[in-house]
């Protein structure tokens, strides 16, 4: 290959990349002082939490009780800094004038109202492992729970998720809860509602759609999937955006591996469904679906 053609080539892809055609919906145009969300920055927030809210487990591992208010100071301090900055950049995504100063105002207000959130965090997430530990008779111990169960891990990035979606954050919090998506398997919508000693067993192949709504002490197992049954379209035949689509699980409920529920449906208080099944239907309170029978 002679070095004449070899330019020809570069420059004729450098040239189609170029076209405007090619990357319409695939470019984002950067605003001078707009700060970028940052994966990397957002893997340091989601360890920050970790360290507060799960003190000694994660972070410094040489806390104690005697100094552990020392520790969490410095890591809430820290949190705030990256969070303020990570928060503005969701905000001021696609803003083509740049970030106002309203918006840096409002940054600083989510990263303070989220800080004020971990305690009710730390108090539900300790419910979930409860719930993980009670549930599952190859768990020795709280800790082994928290250091090696990937559910833990899935959960606690959607609950932080979840707080900053219901703060008015866009953007960032889908990005977390994708983080331990790709690095779980487990795929928990930050818009998702989940009530307390929520416990999923294994976890790989879990799927939470974006309107589910969960009850207390629901237990998933594997391969699960919460969907939607079908997208309604509007006049452009594109689906609409933010409507009720996927399940309503009451509390109680029991979804064993590998079962699909599709639609805006109720799976009753107490009820069990068995494993490999399509749910598409409502279950009363206390009912059976199994693959042989229903009752």
């Amino acid at each position: 290959m002679n070095a004449q053609y070899l330019a020809r080539i570069l420059t004729q892809v450098v040239e189609e990349l170029s076209d405007s055609s090619s990357y319409k919906e695939l470019f984002h145009q950067h605003t001078e002082g707009n700060p970028l969300p940052s994966a990397h920055t957002l893997q340091k927030i989601v360890e920050l939490s970790r360290a507060i809210l799960f003190p000694g487990f994660f972070g410094n591992s040489r806390v104690n009780r005697h100094t552990v208010s020392y520790h969490i100071g410095v890591d809430v301090e820290s949190l705030f800094d990256l969070l303020s900055e990570q928060v503005l950049a969701g905000l001021c995504f696609g803003n083509e004038g740049g970030c106002s100063a309203e918006q840096r105002e409002e940054a600083a207000t989510i990263a303070t109202r989220f800080i004020g959130c971990l305690p009710a965090l730390r108090r539900i997430l300790a419910t979930d492992v409860e719930a993980m530990y009670n549930g599952d008779p190859a768990a020795h111990s709280h800790g082994e729970v928290i250091f090696c169960y990937p559910a833990i891990r899935a959960i606690s990035n959607y609950r932080i998720a979840h707080e900053l979606l219901l703060l008015g954050l866009p953007l960032i919090p889908r990005i977390i809860t994708e983080m331990a998506h790709s690095e779980t398997g487990i795929d928990i919508h930050p818009g998702a509602s989940i009530g307390s000693h929520f416990a999923i067993d294994h976890g790989t192949g879990v799927v939470i759609g974006e309107t589910c709504i969960i009850g207390n002490n629901v237990k998933l197992y594997q391969g699960v999937t919460l969907g939607a049954k079908n997208f309604p379209l509007d006049a452009d035949g594109k689906p609409i955006k933010g409507i009720p689509r996927h399940p309503i699980l009451e509390d109680d409920v029991i979804v064993y591996s590998n079962a699909t529920i599709l639609g805006r449906i109720t799976i009753g208080r107490g009820a069990m469904v068995g494993g490999n099944i399509w749910v598409t239907e409502d279950v009363p309170a206390g009912g059976r679906i199994l693959q042989s029978r229903s009752r």
